[in-house]
């Protein structure tokens, strides 16, 4: 079995209120754009503890650990600035459960952001608007180490 045969994870559906259902429409928009630069998306919604990693991808032979922020509005600030080091750490310490999971596998990975925009008022007439993806977008969090 090849590494990335053993890196993928099934996908979980998620159903819930307008919030989340928008948050859902992100995640999509996120890989298909993903998917449209020619990456491959492994797993979805992966959970660990506390942690969640709304998608894990191999970009080529890197394995790209995705956080996808979408918004209805970027009045006060860019999506990519609400990660800060706290959800880094969090993300961190869930993409190291993920890799020793799978018996810390040699392989590079990074962490990226795919930044979501909609307009439109009310959910059920919102579009996308805008789709960017930041790759290597911030390191593995100070103080953690995979080898």
């Amino acid at each position: 079995m090849s590494l990335w045969t053993r890196l993928r994870k099934p996908v979980k559906p998620v159903e819930a209120g307008a919030h989340l259902r928008l948050g859902r429409r992100g995640e999509d928009a996120a890989r298909s754009e993903l998917e449209r630069l020619g990456m491959k998306i492994l797993c979805a919604n992966y959970r660990h503890g506390r942690g969640e990693i709304d998608l894990i991808a191999r970009d080529g032979e890197v394995l790209a650990f995705v956080e996808v922020k979408s918004r209805s509005s970027e009045s006060w600030v860019r999506p990519a600035q609400a990660v800060g080091r706290p959800k880094q750490r969090k993300l961190s310490d869930t993409a190291l459960a993920y890799l020793n999971e799978l018996g810390r596998p040699q392989v590079a990975f990074r962490f990226d952001i795919v930044e979501v925009l909609f307009a439109g008022a009310e959910v059920r007439e919102v579009r996308v608007r805008e789709v960017r993806h930041i790759p290597n977008a911030f390191p593995l969090a100070e103080g953690r180490m995979y080898r």
